[in-house]
C-alpha cells in the first residue's frame, strides 16, 4: 500500500499553493472570504480553477467577521484568507472575537519568503506570535509537503472539542514550492496532546441527577455551548422531562423557543428581571455550555448564593474558573444532556421534582417586572424598541438576525422572539463594534434562502459599512436597520447614570454621514425614517426588495436607555428596573 501511494504521489506534483486550494476542497469548503496581496498572491492563482467561491471583501476585518457569520448560522467552519503584515493584523480582531465566542473559523495568511522572516521585510510581522493568544492553535508552514496535513489538522482543531479559530501562516516561497499531493487520514494528523472529552463519566452523570432530583428551585443556565454542540433538541427533551425553567445567555438565544412557557429569556447585566432573579434565588444551577461570564454573574461573591452548581462543558478549563462546580461534567454538551435524560427516565419525577411553588414565583416575577418602554411618547419620536418589535412582527420567524454591539444589541436580544436556533449572530465575549454588516453577509452566504437583517447602531455601522460594497458586487442582498440615536449609545447611558451626565466624546451627529446617500453610493437602497408611523411601511418596502441590499436609517430617541441594568460590579440583587415599573408600583 505504501509503495502504491508513493507512485500516486509522484504522479501528482503540484505547487504548495495548488495543494492549499485542493486541501480546502477536500475539507468541503464552499466559500472563502478574502483580500489578496503580495505574500498570498501565489494562492490566488489556483482559485481561478477551483469550484470554491471567493468573496472579495473591502477590509480584512470584514473577511474574518464574514467567516464568523457563516459559521454562526451553518455550524460549518468559515474560511478567510488574507496576505501578510497589516492584513494579518487586521484580522486579529475577528480571531479574538471567534476565540471568545467559540466560533470555528480557519484563517490563512500569507507570509514573506522564509529567508526573509525575521529581517523586518516589507509587510512582515510575526503573525503566529501575534495570534497565539487568540487562536486554538496556529501553524507556520515550513515545507510544502506538510500543507495537506496542516490544513486537515487546522479544520480538525477548529471544529472538534470546544470550537474556535485557527490560523495557518504560509510563506510565499512555500506556496511556490513543488510538493507531491496526498490527503492524510485522521490517524496521520500530528496533534500530540490534543484531546477532548466526548461521553461523560457515568459517575458524574449520576451525581448530577441526584442534585436535580433533590432541588426545589432549579434553573437551567443554557450557554452558547448548547448551539455549538447542536444540542437544542436534547435541551428541549430535558426541559419537557423535568419542567425546569431555562435562562438563555446572549450567545444561546434561540436554543429553546422564547414562546416556550419555561423559557425565561436572557440573564445578566441587561437581562430581564425574571431571568436574573431566578438565578439569584435558585437552589441549583444546571449549567450547560456556559462559562459564568462576568456580564451574567456581575459580582461573583454575591451570585446565586443559594445554588449548588452542575457544570457541563467540553472544556475542563472552565470548571472552577469563576464558580465552584459541585458536579463537573466534562463532555460534549449534546451527549451529556442525552445521558442525563436517559438517567432521568424511569425516575418518579412528578414526586421528586415538585416545582409548582417555584414556577408560581417565577410567574409572579414575570407579571410584576416585564420588559417595558414608554409607548406614549409624543411627536412621533421613534423608540428603538418599537423598531425591533415592528421588524420582528413583519418578518418570517426564521429570519436571521445579526447585531453589532451596544444598546441595539441588548434591545434586539430582549425584544426579538427567537423561535429557532442558529438564527442569531452577535459578538458576545469580545463585544466587537462593526461585527454586524460583514457577519450578516457571511450569514446570507451560508443560508442564501433565509432573510437576513442586520440591526446596527450608527457608531457600529460607520466601522465596517464599506462591506456593503462587497454585498452589492457579490450579489449578496442583506437588509440593515440602523438605530440612529446620534450617539455612542451605551457609553452615553453609562455617562448619564454613573458620571453625572458628563457626556465626554460620545456625540456622533444624526446627519453626518448621510446614511441614505452613503448606502446608495454603495449600490444599496437607502431609506430614512423619522416618525413612528413610517416604521412599518419602510420595513415592508425593505422586505419586498430582494435584488440588492437595503439600509434604513431609523432616527431613534437619543435619551432611551436599556433596562433592566445591573450596575458594573454590583450584585445581581441590585438590578435596576425601568423607571416606568417603579412608577407603576407607586401608583398601585
Amino acid at each position: 500500500m505504501e509503495a502504491k501511494r508513493e507512485i500516486v504521489e509522484a504522479k501528482q506534483e503540484i505547487t504548495g499553493a495548488q495543494a492549499l486550494i485542493k486541501s480546502l476542497e477536500m475539507e468541503g469548503v464552499e466559500v472563502i472570504f478574502g483580500l489578496p496581496g503580495g505574500a498570498i498572491l501565489p494562492v490566488y492563482d489556483p482559485i481561478l480553477a477551483s469550484p470554491i467561491r471567493h468573496i472579495l471583501v473591502r477590509h480584512e476585518q470584514g473577511a474574518g467577521h464574514a467567516a464568523e457569520g457563516y459559521a454562526h448560522v451553518t455550524g460549518r467552519p468559515g474560511v478567510a484568507m488574507v496576505t501578510s503584515g497589516p492584513a494579518a493584523t487586521n484580522i486579529v480582531t475577528p480571531l479574538a472575537d471567534a476565540y471568545m465566542d467559540s466560533i470555528p473559523i480557519v484563517v490563512i495568511t500569507g507570509q514573506v519568503a522564509s529567508a526573509f522572516i525575521g529581517t523586518d521585510a516589507f509587510q512582515e510581522c510575526d503573525t503566529t506570535g501575534i495570534t497565539m493568544g487568540v487562536t486554538k492553535h496556529n501553524w507556520l508552514v515550513t515545507d510544502a509537503q506538510d500543507i495537506p496535513r496542516i490544513i486537515a489538522e487546522a479544520f480538525h482543531v477548529a471544529t472538534t472539542g470546544r470550537p474556535g479559530p485557527v490560523l495557518v501562516d504560509l510563506p510565499k516561497d512555500i506556496s511556490n514550492s513543488v510538493m507531491r499531493w496526498y490527503w492524510p487520514s485522521v490517524d496521520e494528523l500530528d496533534l500530540p496532546g490534543y484531546k477532548f472529552p466526548t461521553v461523560a463519566d457515568p459517575t458524574a452523570i449520576n451525581q448530577a441527577v441526584e442534585l436535580i432530583l433533590a432541588s426545589k428551585r432549579p434553573v437551567i443556565y443554557a450557554g452558547g455551548g448548547i448551539l455549538r454542540a447542536r444540542a437544542a433538541k436534547a435541551l428541549a427533551d430535558l426541559v419537557e422531562l423535568t419542567g425546569i425553567p431555562v435562562v438563555t445567555t446572549l450567545m444561546a438565544r434561540g436554543c429553546i423557543p422564547d414562546s416556550h412557557p419555561l423559557c425565561l429569556g436572557m440573564p445578566g447585566m441587561h437581562g430581564n428581571y425574571t431571568a436574573v432573579a431566578a438565578m439569584q434565588k435558585a437552589d441549583l444551577l444546571l449549567t450547560l455550555g456556559a462559562r459564568f461570564d462576568d456580564r451574567v454573574i456581575s459580582k461573583a461573591t454575591a451570585f446565586a448564593p443559594y445554588a449548588k452548581v452542575i457544570h457541563v462543558d467540553i472544556d475542563p478549563a472552565e470548571f472552577d474558573k469563576v464558580r465552584h462546580a459541585d458536579v463537573a461534567v466534562a463532555a460534549d454538551c449534546k451527549l451529556a444532556i442525552e445521558q442525563i435524560n436517559k438517567a432521568l427516565i424511569g425516575k418518579d419525577l412528578d414526586r421528586s421534582l415538585e416545582l409548582t411553588p417555584w414556577i408560581d414565583q417565577i410567574r409572579e416575577w414575570q407579571k410584576t417586572y416585564p420588559l417595558v418602554y414608554d409607548k406614549t411618547y409624543s411627536n412621533g419620536i421613534i423608540k428603538p424598541q418599537f423598531v425591533i418589535e415592528t421588524l420582528r412582527d413583519a418578518t418570517p420567524d426564521d429570519t436571521i438576525v445579526v447585531s453589532g454591539v451596544g444598546q441595539h444589541q441588548m434591545w434586539t436580544s430582549q425584544y426579538w422572539r427567537f423561535s429557532h436556533p442558529y438564527c442569531w449572530a452577535n459578538s458576545g465575549g469580545l463585544g466587537t463594534m462593526g461585527f454586524a454588516i460583514p457577519a450578516a453577509i457571511g450569514a446570507k452566504v451560508g443560508r442564501p434562502a433565509a432573510m437576513v437583517w442586520a440591526i446596527d447602531g450608527d457608531g457600529c455601522f460607520q466601522m465596517t459599512a464599506q462591506e456593503l460594497v462587497t454585498a452589492t458586487a457579490e450579489k449578496i442582498p442583506i437588509k440593515v436597520a440602523i438605530l440612529n440615536n446620534a450617539y455612542l449609545g451605551m457609553v452615553r447611558q453609562w455617562q448619564e447614570m454613573f458620571y453625572d451626565q458628563r457626556y465626554s466624546e460620545v456625540y456622533l451627529s444624526p446627519d453626518l454621514p448621510d446614511y441614505v446617500g452613503w448606502a446608495e453610493s454603495m449600490g444599496c437602497i437607502g431609506l430614512k425614517v423619522e416618525h413612528s408611523e413610517e416604521v412599518l411601511p419602510a420595513i415592508e418596502k425593505a422586505n419586498s426588495i430582494d435584488d440588492r441590499s437595503v439600509v434604513i436609517d431609523f432616527r431613534t430617541d437619543t435619551t432611551e436607555k436599556v433596562y433592566p441594568m445591573v450596575p458594573s460590579g454590583a450584585s445581581n440583587d441590585d438590578i435596576v428596573v425601568s423607571p416606568l415599573l417603579e412608577l407603576q408600583g407607586k401608583q398601585s
